[in-house]
């Protein structure tokens, strides 16, 4: 039996499984394939007027997830921006999730993909930096199905990773070095001791970028307050991986015990998981004077709104549907797409890639310094990719007044000066 074969007799039963547990009422963990149309969602009331007439109408696509599609986090996001797809359009989708080397140590991304496709997908989304190797793979022994790769650059022509033997497969990711400076503004705004934590996941060029985005609007908006750069304390540790794997990764709650031990009074976290506003408002319960800025998700401040500063979220709806839309009109064509805010409504779910939610924790007069500081960004006011920045060793980044290119910023080579923490796994 080919090892393709094997795999689909194995999500076979697992569908087959998941059926009977519904059935017998219990829907909490699909570790299978799901698949939602216009009448089941990720909320359970989806929009179904929407895609009436829609040319996606009863196109299939896959969304391919590395943690649970209901993480309140990264994978989620992904989810709700492909059920948006669905809302929109009437347009199919069938969820894989988990699939990472620890949920499933066996299976391939490119067995899935082969998968998705014998079961119609006609786009297949996947949606992590981890499944590189798996979707360059897949791209180019299905040149003939569309993809996405989101927060690749595959399709980027000037991009270090540019493949040009993949002309199916498209990237797709959000500005988020604007929701960190957002974030690391709101922590500094309310920090009283000027330590704050970063709760890393692994370390590469995309991860380095937005540790120092946040350090940035954080230092920003210190000095703002009257405060000395030099008084701010900003650190980061880096669990391993985008999310907790016992026994492989650092524990995202002891981390984030550490920080408020060592005098933090605010982490912002960078996984794809909720532990840093969970244990922050488990610690605020216990008298603490602490505060969170979750990530990825804008239903994140859920878990502790009293401790929130905000949220820094994706809303992948927009690009996703340009993408459906693209292949159900058979024009899909590979694309670089860095989408950011929309400035004149950065939480509009129609046209924003990337929002900032503020939370109950912010105090009103710091709320409205950081909307002072996220019109300066919308305007161009404030650039702070703009020089003299150093690299953390103190190579420099940016010459005085020199602002970055776009490769440099996604290309980045260490942590700023300034950051506490690795810039490198070595």
């Amino acid at each position: 039996m080919s090892t393709g074969a094997a795999w689909r007799k194995v999500l076979a039963l697992l569908m087959v499984f998941a059926v009977v547990a519904a059935a017998c009422g219990d829907d909490t963990d699909t570790d299978a394939e799901t698949e939602t149309d216009t009448e089941e969602g990720a909320g359970g009331d989806a929009d179904t007027g929407d895609g009436a007439g829609s040319d996606a109408e009863g196109l299939t696509f896959g969304m391919i997830l590395v943690g649970p599609e209901n993480d309140r986090g990264w994978s989620q996001a992904h989810r709700d921006g492909g059920q948006y797809v669905v809302d929109k359009t009437g347009a199919k989708m069938i969820v894989v999730e988990k699939v990472n080397p620890a949920d499933k140590p066996d299976i391939t991304v490119e067995q899935v993909v082969d998968d998705l496709i014998d079961q119609g997908a006609e786009l297949i989304f996947a949606t992590s930096d981890d499944m590189k190797d798996g979707i360059l793979a897949a791209s180019k022994t299905h040149p003939e199905v569309p993809m996405v790769w989101s927060s690749g650059d595959s399709a980027w022509v000037d991009g270090k990773g540019y493949d040009p033997e993949t002309g199916n497969l498209s990237n797709i990711m959000g500005r988020m070095e604007f929701g960190k400076m957002m974030a690391g503004c709101a922590a500094a705004l309310s920090s009283e001791s000027g330590q704050i934590g970063y709760l890393g996941p692994l370390i590469n060029d995309e991860t380095r970028r937005l540790v120092s985005s946040a350090y940035l609007g954080a230092e920003h908006c210190w000095e703002v307050e009257g405060n000395s750069a030099d008084d701010l304390d900003f650190s980061v540790t880096w669990i391993g991986f985008w999310f907790n794997i016992p026994g492989v990764t650092l524990d995202p709650t002891q981390v984030v015990n550490e920080f408020y031990d060592s005098g933090a009074d605010v982490v912002i976290s960078g996984i794809d998981t909720t532990e840093a506003i969970v244990r922050t408002g488990q610690r605020s319960a216990d008298g603490e004077s602490v505060f969170a800025v979750p990530y990825d998700f804008e239903g994140a401040c859920a878990e502790a709104e009293s401790v929130c500063l905000g949220v820094p979220f994706f809303n992948w709806g927009p690009e996703y549907l340009k993408a459906v839309e693209t292949v159900a009109a058979g024009n899909h064509e590979a694309s670089f797409v860095w989408a950011g805010p929309d400035w004149a409504d950065i939480n509009n779910p129609d046209t924003s890639t990337v929002g900032f939610l503020p939370g109950e924790g912010l105090a009103a007069d710091d709320a409205d310094k950081l909307d002072a500081f996220i019109a300066g960004l919308a305007d161009g006011s404030i650039d702070l990719f703009t020089g003299p920045l150093n690299f953390q060793d103190g190579s420099p980044f940016l010459g005085e007044g020199e602002t970055a290119a776009d490769d440099q910023i996604w290309y980045m080579e260490q942590l700023l000066e300034g950051i506490e923490g690795a810039s490198s796994a070595g």
